[in-house]
């Protein structure tokens, strides 16, 4: 595993995370979870050198930190560069994701929600800090007043937390730009994937010169850059990939997926080429894929310190893909 410094928090972090949605579980997420094999992925993953392990509350009520707090348990030993971090985040008060135009900061993230969710959360992991506290949406029209500035500089200066991140809302990368202004924010997690580029427009330069980690999250698309979707794929009900993946999406994801695939290397798979184009970005402090099965944990670990070539990376900048933000895109 290669390791990478996460902004001017100084950590040394693996540069292959996991992302704890999928194995979360719980109603508006993802089918397909199992408790029973979300603990040996976990372990798998620290085995094979993943110290950087990304939650939140919204993932399965708790349970999702729940499951990294024992994780924290089983490796206490664990210091330096090889100590476990965690970051999770808190759900806005309204539960909209992303937030409605006329959200106001109040009816997503008033100062005692704030705090009532740091506690929630340091409950389930049974520790009294938190490496990486973020807000799990945002709108950069917040970004000047006061009272959420307030409660993370105090949460800060009472050693509560280390770090403080936002989650941007899909498909806006800049919308976040006036908040880092505020000198508050540490970490940016963002979609980066060979389909959603625009990252690098402003906010990787931003962060490159103001120090601020950069997690890459979706590194697949929610499936759709890992190669096995079809015209015919149908979702369950209650996975949000069954709205995601619905008509609008579905037939021309597919399709570019599938175009990308005749650029591939022999050898080469698609999530493993979407994993070498994000670490080519220096920008970029860790990509955090989920991963459900031992399987995922150890083909998506093996990629790190895989170079991409030039020409290849060239190729697939072509494949670019430039959406915005709709009712189905959460």
């Amino acid at each position: 595993m290669h390791y990478r410094t996460m902004g001017r928090l100084g950590w040394q972090v693996s540069e292959i995370g996991y992302g704890m949605w999928g194995i979360g579980g719980g109603p508006g997420g993802f089918t397909g979870w199992d408790y029973d094999v979300a603990p040996d992925c976990l372990d798998l993953a620290v085995e094979n050198g993943c110290t950087f392990f990304d939650t939140a509350w919204a993932y399965g009520r708790g349970v999702s930190e729940q499951m990294l707090g024992a994780l924290l348990r089983r490796h206490a030993d664990r210091t330096g560069r090889d100590r476990l971090r965690v970051a999770t985040k808190i759900p806005p008060l309204n539960r909209e994701w992303p937030p409605g135009p006329d959200d106001t900061l109040d009816d997503v993230y008033p100062r005692s929600h704030i705090r009532e969710y740091v506690h929630r959360s340091l409950e389930n992991f049974g520790t009294d800090r938190i490496d990486l506290l973020q807000f799990h949406v945002w709108e950069d029209r917040w970004s000047g007043q006061e009272s959420w500035q307030q409660a993370v500089a105090d949460l800060k200066a009472e050693g509560v937390i280390d770090g403080f991140g936002i989650s941007v809302n899909r498909w806006e990368p800049v919308n976040c730009l006036r908040a880092l202004d505020t000198g508050l924010v540490d970490v940016i997690q963002v979609i980066y994937n060979i389909f959603d580029q625009a990252p690098e427009d402003e906010l990787f330069a931003r962060a490159l010169s103001d120090g601020i980690g950069i997690i890459a999250r979706v590194p697949f698309d929610e499936g759709g850059l890992t190669g096995t979707l079809t015209r015919d794929t149908v979702f369950p009900e209650d996975d949000w990939r069954a709205v995601y993946f619905g008509p609008e999406n579905l037939g021309p994801t597919v399709e570019r997926a599938e175009r990308l695939k005749k650029v591939l290397p022999e050898g080469m798979s698609l999530p493993e080429l979407n994993l070498r184009f994000i670490l080519h970005h220096p920008a970029v402090s860790t990509v955090i894929p989920g991963m459900r099965r031992p399987e995922h944990v150890r083909a998506n670990l093996a990629v790190s310190g895989a170079a991409l070539d030039p020409a290849l990376l060239d190729e697939v900048r072509g494949h670019r893909w430039d959406r915005q933000p709709t009712a189905w895109s959460m």
